[in-house]
């Protein structure tokens, strides 16, 4: 099929052969940009780092793109699976001249282009993927299989937006991209924009053949129709075909795109047209080096060419391949590439390298939130009141739903319900395209909650939604959380390097609400108790990561309003969704929360007049429970022991100022936890983490810390603290242990709570439930 005029196809081809003579000057050279004299050994980077195979795919593809945008006026962004491919898309990002409008000294000359390949994959420079450093991307290409789960999250509430994502058929491999073809069973062509997938197989991947690539077309085009797609094919490698065919397919594909979009809703789900592109690996490449093919092949994958610097065959291939571009009918004498290939370009802010929805952080707007304190409980005292905290946040949620009807969306794994954040379906069903029965609750086509049985989908969807200017927050079940737990790691690496790139505006935070926690997982057991995402957050770059534990819904209300009023964080809130005990009024709550950790006087037994014996600090609901309980036996039983409570909310207040910029100031250090006396840390995850953010402190080795220690099975919930010694008898008898004045009684103490704990191991044998001392607990 021939749509194109001869015009037109040379545009295409001239672009097409720039990007990738750009793509490979990127990978090999370090001098000699334009070919204006022989290539040397000199010439070449003493590191040859980069990937080819997939690279003349993606710039082919986005020659491509860039024609239809200027043809429709299309908002488009561009996502590549192949993250690999880095310098396709650096160099598309050059020749559009976004490159050297946010990178001046990488100017479009011979100066400019030289700086372009010397800093590619080598110190001081950009990595060798596609990644925050690249203009127009929102995909961090470091780790495979998020590329559609990315661009689904950025066309939600994005009506006018089509997002075309490159997914490469190694990448099909994995298990996320697997799960994510089913985005299109939550979108809405009324009220949300349209992903065009594009799977790019050229039948190899690093070392060996793809799965995809090597099955029957019939087999693969089955497997994608019965996701629901409308199948495009599109095959070959000889140049001017390829570009007709592709062109075609391409106008086939958008105007399906575009029927669909103006139909609206019509009471079934689309079917989203989808193409399938296959091309040779390394198409354009050498296509035998030293008699073995390399083209078509995985030998194409990383650098074709080794070793150019030492076998002059090699070097002269290399020449010869950059000069089948024919460089010179690309870039005039000053290094500029031509009018030729400037024109591909669309206009402005169309450039899919400067559209603003690839840079979210512009198009932001503050969610419109309620004051926080009207959803408060009252809390006639501390530790007498029980509630289900999560369902306060969910009525606050609710509302938030309400006023920004296109900027807000709760992603969660089939929990919402579960999680106690059911208020939100008061004012939007969940987002599913597929058939709804009458059997089906709170389900519907114009649904706008995320509900989808994988947390790579809605992790990947909300980052999507997030680096596209707008605001969520995804909830799941703790443990389950490092399922998705490679993609909190990534995510936190983008916000890291955005927040050095002064052109990133800064986003939206990643907001993560962790509930059935590891504590109260007693019915599922012990696949369901883990807290281990805390520890992975903590792994993160200290303007980056914040890790909250609320002890009560007050807090966890003042916490929430301030995670979605923020910018480019990783806030990790942890609470149960169970009912538990409430320790503080609202006031109190958001002053303790504005503070992020303070003294709970009316727990303890300290004046404030002397240093206490001994410190019981606390982070997270349950082990909070178990220290006032501790506290409480400290202060009846011994009640000359001076004990002092200490509550942290905000986990990165611990570390030092200079390690973290939450961190307390010494002083502040010095009045919770004193510089001397022993302090005994009940913590909601491993014991670990007090240990390493408490590093450089005042005497950190009298911290003695109780937290997870991978004890638990299917039991009682006051059981797993008991399993994980953390349970309020375990605290007294520490704090007795670790105190270094220790008045009369303190022996019958702990002999009395070893006795409470036998007793309770027989007790729940016999009764299957806690003691009701234990059980009914409160001040």
């Amino acid at each position: 099929m021939n749509t194109l005029g001869d015009e037109e196809v040379a545009r295409l081809d001239a672009w097409w052969r720039a990007n990738n003579y750009l793509t490979i000057g990127q990978i090999y050279l370090k001098d000699n940009p334009l070919l204006r004299r022989p290539l040397t050994p000199e010439d070449i980077k003493p590191r040859l780092l980069g990937h080819w195979g997939t690279s003349p795919g993606l710039s082919f593809i986005y020659a491509h793109v860039s024609r239809l945008i200027g043809r429709t006026g299309q908002q488009a962004i561009y996502l590549a699976g192949p993250g690999h491919g880095g310098p396709a898309l650096v160099a598309a990002g050059y020749l559009e001249g976004t490159y050297s409008e946010i990178y001046p000294k990488v100017s479009l000359d011979e100066a400019g282009m030289l700086r372009l390949f010397r800093q590619f994959s080598s110190p001081g420079g950009i990595p060798s993927h596609v990644s925050v450093t690249t203009p127009g991307s929102i995909h961090e290409g470091g780790e495979l299989g998020y590329v559609l789960v990315h661009a689904f999250g950025a066309v939600m509430d994005n009506p006018d937006l089509l997002a075309v994502a490159v997914v490469g058929d190694g990448e099909a491999e994995t298990g996320p991209l697997e799960g994510s073809w089913k985005g299109i069973s939550f979108l809405n062509p009324a009220r949300d924009g349209a992903v065009l997938p594009i799977l790019h197989l050229n039948g190899a991947k690093i070392a060996g053949p793809t799965v995809l690539g090597r099955k029957d077309p019939a087999e693969v085009r089955s497997l994608l129709e019965g996701h629901g797609y409308e199948v495009l094919e599109v095959s070959g490698s000889d140049v001017p075909g390829m570009h007709h065919r592709f062109a075609a397919t391409l106008e086939e594909a958008h105007g399906k795109i575009r029927a669909i979009k103006e139909a609206g809703w019509t009471g079934a789900r689309p079917r989203w047209p989808l193409i399938v592109l296959r091309t040779p690996k390394g198409w354009t490449g050498p296509e035998q080096v030293d008699g073995i093919q390399v083209t078509g092949t995985w030998r194409s994958h990383q650098v074709p060419l080794a070793g150019v610097k030492e076998n002059p065959e090699h070097l002269a291939l290399l020449e010869q391949w950059l000069r089948s571009y024919r460089p010179e009918e690309l870039f005039d004498d000053s290094g500029t590439p031509v009018e030729l290939v400037r024109s591909l370009a669309p206009a402005g802010e169309l450039r899919m390298s400067a559209n603003p929805h690839a840079n979210g952080g512009l198009l932001t707007r503050d969610l419109v939130l309620p004051d926080f304190r009207k959803y408060a409980i009252d809390v006639p005292a501390p530790a007498t009141e029980r509630a289900e905290s999560t369902r306060r946040l969910g009525e606050m949620l609710r509302d938030v739903y309400r006023d920004n009807p296109d900027s807000f969306r709760l992603f969660c794994p089939d929990e919402t319900n579960s999680n106690r954040l059911g208020a939100v379906f008061d004012v939007s069903d969940r987002a599913f395209a597929e058939r709804v029965t009458d059997a089906d609750v709170s389900i519907s086509h114009d649904g706008r909650v995320m509900e989808v049985l994988s947390e790579h989908n809605c992790h990947g969807w909300l980052e999507g939604y997030n680096l596209t200017g707008r605001h969520g927050m995804f909830a799941t079940y703790e443990a389950f959380a490092m399922v998705s737990a490679s993609q909190t790691v990534q995510h936190g690496k983008w916000l890291q390097e955005g927040d050095r790139l002064p052109w990133r505006a800064k986003v939206p935070s990643f907001n993560i609400l962790l509930t059935s926690t590891a504590w109260r997982n007693d019915h599922n057991g012990f696949s369901h108790q883990g807290p281990g995402l805390i520890q992975v957050v903590l792994t993160q770059r200290g303007d980056i990561a914040r890790v909250y534990l609320p002890p009560d819904a007050n807090c966890l209300l003042s916490v929430a309003d301030h995670c979605l009023r923020s910018r480019s964080y990783i806030n990790c809130i942890v609470i149960d969704k169970q009912p538990q005990l409430q320790y503080l009024d609202m006031d109190a709550a958001a002053e303790h929360c504005a503070r992020g950790a303070g003294i709970w006087s009316w727990a303890g037994t300290d004046d404030g007049s002397t240093d206490p014996d001994v410190v019981l600090a606390c982070a997270g609901d349950v082990v909070t429970m178990e220290t006032v309980a501790a506290a409480q036996i400290l202060r009846e039983r011994l009640p000359k022991f001076r004990v002092r409570v200490v509550n942290v909310v905000d986990l990165m207040t611990l570390p030092r100022r200079k390690d973290h910029p939450h961190g307390m100031s010494e002083t502040m250090f010095t009045e919770l936890f004193t510089d001397t006396v022993d302090v005994v840390f009940a913590f909601h995850g491993y014991p670990g983490a007090i240990h390493q953010l408490v590093h450089g402190r005042p005497d950190a080795d009298r911290f003695r810390v109780r937290g997870f220690i991978e004890e638990g099975t299917t039991t009682t919930p006051f059981d797993m603290t008991v399993r994980n010694r953390v349970s309020r008898y375990h605290l007294v008898m520490d704090a007795i242990n670790n105190a270094k004045r220790l008045p009369p009684g303190a022996t019958e103490l702990k002999e009395w709570c070893e006795r409470k704990l036998a007793e309770h191991a027989e007790y729940v044998v016999e009764h299957l439930e806690d003691m009701p001392d234990v059980r009914d607990w409160s001040l």
